[in-house]
């Protein structure tokens, strides 16, 4: 019964929070599908931006009024836990881990990839390494991770403004026509992409027992990190249009590199590409974090085996489930086929969001961040989560059947109940 009352130290303030949830947005989002979004939606994609972060603020408002209430670690896992139901938080849980160990894996590959031009070493070594490598250093202390986290964050940030700063004196406003050449359902369609990519906002949450002051910092810090992902999407989005146009851009799998490349600056080329690898490696970084608080608080609250359930008596951390998170995700990059299960990662996220911004109507007369003309952002929450999923492949429905099966299962098995 003691092993359910451990708790995590508190030592993360506003600035590391903000850093960890810059770290999960800024990432694969604005160096490759910002390219992929620019073919659905043309020069429009700036609107896809804007739309995008509409349409994640009304769930980051009920992350954020969760947050300033319930101030364990877990995030979506520890609210439904408590505001609907622990059988359905188990599943919530169950689909968050497994979405971000596939999510973890993919995105090491893409680490490894951007290193190899570096390190010429086979990419699934360097993908495997990776993986070690975070968890290694979150292995260490959360506030040793969250300060290689703050350094790489600020590193990424100010590449992304060195691309700006470069590519302004490019920018053709001829790129900029027709602005909506797809109309404005290729606009949607863009938004809908770059939309996966700023709802890393959440995995600050999973952090929320080890920040300081959490009933301000954890809200403050949601809405800060999306407001500023955003604009930084928004003024790199259009930057790399003016520079070389939407359709160049949706043509490459590296469109920064190709719109910084126009410009003829091999140094800021160079830079760019530099940033490529800072922005996998916080993902990646984070992915290990997150993963970690949520089966640590799930094994807390003895649904999954209590030995993950533990705190490393020098380091402070919850170094079993770290070391779970990590050799998954390293096995997984180094042996796993991930193009057929990576977009159930975006399958989970999505799903999970859908019952936080329903706990956040359950709990919003005792939150102390109080939701701006509460019911109406978390019911277009669920509503806007919930239509997402529907447009996902049937492919992404029958692996999120199996993987649903196997938790019921294991939690059957688990919790000794009778489905």
């Amino acid at each position: 019964m003691a092993r359910k009352q451990i708790k995590l130290k508190r030592t993360l303030n506003l600035f590391d929070a903000v850093s960890i949830g810059l770290g999960a947005i800024i990432g694969a989002g604005i160096y490759v599908v910002v390219g992929i979004a620019a073919g659905a939606a043309g020069p429009g994609v700036m609107l896809s931006v804007i739309l995008a972060g509409i349409i994640a603020l009304f769930t980051a408002l009920s992350f954020a009024a969760l947050s300033s209430t319930i101030t364990k670690g877990g995030g979506a896992y520890e609210y439904v836990y408590e505001l609907i139901s622990p059988s359905l938080a188990f599943f919530t849980g169950w689909f968050w881990v497994f979405g971000q160990i596939v999510a973890g894996a993919a995105v090491s590959l893409g680490f490894a990839t951007y290193m190899a031009v570096l390190i010429p070493l086979p990419v699934k070594f360097v993908a495997a390494g990776g993986c070690l490598l975070f968890m290694f250093l979150n292995l260490i202390g959360i506030k040793q991770s969250s300060l290689v986290n703050d350094a790489l964050v600020a590193s990424k940030i100010l590449v992304l403004c060195i691309f700006v700063a470069v590519g302004a004196s490019y920018i053709k406003f001829s790129n900029f026509t027709p602005l909506m050449p797809n109309g404005f359902s290729g606009v949607v369609s863009g938004a809908a992409l770059i939309f996966f990519a700023f709802l890393g906002y959440g995995r600050i949450t999973t952090i929320s027992e080890e920040v300081k002051n959490p009933e301000r910092v954890m809200p403050l810090s949601i809405l800060l990190a999306l407001g500023i992902s955003s604009i930084l999407y928004l003024l790199v989005s259009f930057t790399a249009v003016g520079i070389v146009g939407s359709n160049a851009l949706s043509s490459s799998g590296s469109p920064l590199a190709v719109a910084i490349g126009a410009t003829g600056n091999g140094l800021a080329v160079l830079v760019v590409s530099i940033g490529g690898i800072l922005a996998t490696a916080s993902v990646l970084l984070t992915t290990v974090l997150g993963v970690s608080r949520v089966s640590f608080s799930m094994a807390r609250n003895k649904q999954i085996p209590e030995f993950i359930n533990a705190i490393h008596p020098k380091f402070m951390t919850p170094y079993v489930s770290i070391l779970l998170a990590g050799f998954l995700m390293a096995a997984l990059a180094f042996f796993g086929n991930l193009k057929q299960v990576v977009s159930l990662a975006s399958f989970a996220v999505i799903s999970t969001h859908v019952l936080v911004n329903y706990a956040a109507l359950k709990v919003r007369d005792r939150c102390s961040f109080k939701i701006p003309f509460c019911p109406i952002p978390p019911l277009l929450g669920m509503v806007s989560c919930a239509a997402l999923t529907l447009f996902l492949l049937p492919d992404v429905w029958m692996m999120a059947s199996l993987v649903l099966l196997a938790g019921v299962v294991f939690y059957s098995i688990e919790n000794r109940v009778k489905f």
